[in-house]
């Protein structure tokens, strides 16, 4: 072999192992989630802060709600203290890829599209989406939403099941966030909201003038905790204290003070 043609495959070689090295670092710097949460005694939690009862700001300004509650569970049985990070529905999976987050509890439903880039543990806590209008709009299938508008929070759950289901001709009227979108809705701007049914019987119960009911059924889709890909050792931590919490009736009891009713057979 020539000398050039030497020193181009001993440049190959070095390129291949200096691929083959840093592939080996990412590996490892994916797997440090857990490590680096037990080091530096911190959880960092995405979290709503608009989504009543899951989670909002009360009174004194602080978050409450199930998802907040649920954060707070982890952090305790892992040993470490809290932080809690507000986020909505378009960032809050970006937020965990980029590790502004170690764990995202924001009312997050499991779909095909999001395991493609995130994973989830076992569900936690009941939930469903479902389209709400007046008493007197007569809706009784997803066709008679043709011609109608519906509010929706851009990129929420409400938002990708409605379109997969709703015919041509809807209006859709996307905001950027929930309270953008309720107050649309009760604000007459639109004639139906496709939203959560705890966030419906919350914004029923404090606009008793709207004459509201649920409509229609989008889906039934509990809430998982969302981890970020290659983050097993966090994950499977994650569902040792959703599986204890099941069974010694901590997440029941969560769910009957936030929702009003148990948390019942959740999938895992």
């Amino acid at each position: 072999m020539n000398p050039t043609k030497r020193l181009f495959s001993a440049g190959l070689a070095s390129a291949a192992l200096l691929a083959a090295l840093l592939g080996a670092a990412g590996t490892v710097h994916a797997q440090n989630a857990l490590d680096n949460v037990m080091k530096s005694k911190t959880l960092k939690v995405a979290i709503p802060t608009d989504y009543p009862p899951y989670g909002f700001v009360g009174t004194d300004m602080a978050p409450q709600g199930l998802d907040i509650d649920m954060a707070r569970l982890i952090a305790a049985r892992l040993g470490v203290k809290v932080e809690l990070v507000p986020v909505n529905s378009a960032n809050r999976i970006p937020y965990l890829q980029t590790k502004k987050a170690d764990l995202v509890i924001s009312t997050l439903g499991k779909n095909a599209e999001r395991e493609k880039v995130i994973d989830f543990t076992a569900a936690y806590a009941p939930f469903f989406q479902g389209v709400f209008a007046k008493k007197t709009l007569g809706v009784k299938d997803f066709k008679d939403l043709a011609g109608k508008t519906v509010a929706v929070t851009r990129g929420a759950m409400e938002d990708q099941e409605l379109n997969k289901v709703a015919p041509a001709g809807v209006d859709y009227r996307r905001f950027e966030d929930n309270n953008a979108t309720v107050a649309a809705y009760v604000a007459g701007q639109t004639q139906a909201i496709a939203m959560s049914g705890a966030v419906a019987a919350e914004m029923i119960r404090k606009n008793p003038q709207i004459n509201t009911e649920f409509k229609l059924l989008l889906k039934d889709s509990p809430c998982f905790v969302g981890v970020a890909k290659g983050e097993d050792a966090l994950k499977a931590k994650v569902n040792e204290i959703i599986a204890a919490a099941k069974k010694d009736g901590t997440l029941d009891a969560m769910s009957k003070k936030w929702l009003g009713k148990a948390a019942g057979d959740l999938p895992v």
